[in-house]
């Protein structure tokens, strides 16, 4: 063997021994730090407000002291009354009028007074309550009683002082019938056209057959006329 093999030997087992050791140097397990936790002032950022905390915003709009837990809701806290217009208007029936409005409005919201209806005793100026119905141009019907045992309170019926006979469905004409609460010349006509058919009425019972004349109608035409 010559002098210089054991040398070569020597550094080629050195350099083995040193790549393995780094080898395994590489490849050994680390620790791995678990993550901090977060800061509770940062978590309580992160969430919405509390409304009931001082100084929050409230979502939910409270009312003032001394105010309706309603107002500003619909209905009359919404600033509107409800009415019934009926009689010799041109378009009766129920109407949403603003709070403050008076019977000219309700007159208005109707389509007007018909031509030549008797205006006596209508107080076009008088302001108007929720509920209440406004009579044009028709008789005074007999009393209603109330809770209080009053009598048509709310209702202008101008023309006549006192109440007057009921009228006769088998003798009036058309346009005495447009004079009944509710009763335009359409309604007339049917309650004519079901006269003709059935040689006229027998009991005031038949109008629920007319065709237009519903349970609510029936109930206001039924103390005003007769067979």
């Amino acid at each position: 063997m010559a002098p210089r093999t054991p040398v070569v030997l020597g550094l080629v087992l050195l350099a083995a021994v040193g790549v393995a050791a780094f080898h395994f140097w590489s490849v050994r397990p680390q620790a791995v730090r678990a993550p901090e936790p977060v800061a509770d002032e940062a978590a309580a950022s992160a969430l919405p407000p509390d409304p009931l905390r001082s100084g929050a915003p409230d979502p939910v709009p409270r009312p003032a002291a001394g105010e309706p837990p309603d107002a500003g809701g619909s209905g009359r806290a919404g600033g509107q009354i409800v009415v019934d217009v009926s009689g010799k208007v041109r378009r009766p029936g129920v109407r949403r009028l603003p709070a403050g409005s008076r019977v000219a409005d309700a007159l208005d919201a109707a389509g007007g007074v018909r031509a030549g209806t008797d205006m006596t005793g209508l107080n076009r100026a008088r302001l108007l309550m929720d509920g209440e119905q406004v009579v044009v141009g028709l008789p005074p019907g007999p009393p209603v009683s109330g809770p209080a045992g009053g009598g048509q309170a709310g209702i202008d019926v101008p023309g006549g002082a006192g109440p007057s006979a009921p009228l006769s469905l088998n003798t009036a004409t058309a346009e005495q019938l447009e004079t009944l609460p509710g009763v335009g010349p359409v309604l007339a006509q049917h309650m004519i056209d079901y006269r003709a058919e059935n040689n006229g009425f027998r009991s005031v019972d038949e109008l629920r057959q007319v065709s237009g004349i519903g349970d609510r109608r029936f109930a206001e035409l039924q103390p005003l006329v007769r067979p």
